[in-house]
């Protein structure tokens, strides 16, 4: 088999396992960069349900659900940067879309809420 033919058949999950390295490789060179963002006075937006919030939540997140965060953009400063967070990473994806869309200008996708721990 030849790499044209072996790409043909594969291409699906070589595609994902592209984007779930992708993913892995974003969300560690956040945390990385957690200490220079905090210095920065960056807003730190948990975009998960209340519930699952109450379940569990790192320090100095703020909760605003997702379905929410059209409505109270406000709440969230521009001058600053912006670090979300979710359960899996999917819906904080969304969120950074809408805020990129709404003009914030530094926008981070860290992942799951609990790498904000670290």
């Amino acid at each position: 088999m030849d790499f044209l033919e072996f790409f043909k058949q594969y291409w699906p999950m070589l595609a994902l396992v592209l984007w779930f390295g992708y993913k892995w490789w974003n969300s560690k060179r956040i945390v990385a960069m957690l200490p220079e963002l905090r210095q920065a006075g960056a807003s730190f937006v948990d975009v998960r349900s209340a519930g699952e919030f109450a379940h569990g939540n790192a320090p100095g997140t703020i909760n605003i659900p997702l379905q929410e965060l059209g409505s109270r953009l406000g709440e969230i400063p521009k001058s600053a940067p912006v670090v979300l967070c979710c359960a899996s990473g999917t819906r904080s994806g969304i969120a950074k879309l809408l805020l990129k869309k709404n003009g914030y200008p530094t926008v981070h996708n860290i992942g799951t809420w609990s790498k904000l721990l670290a």
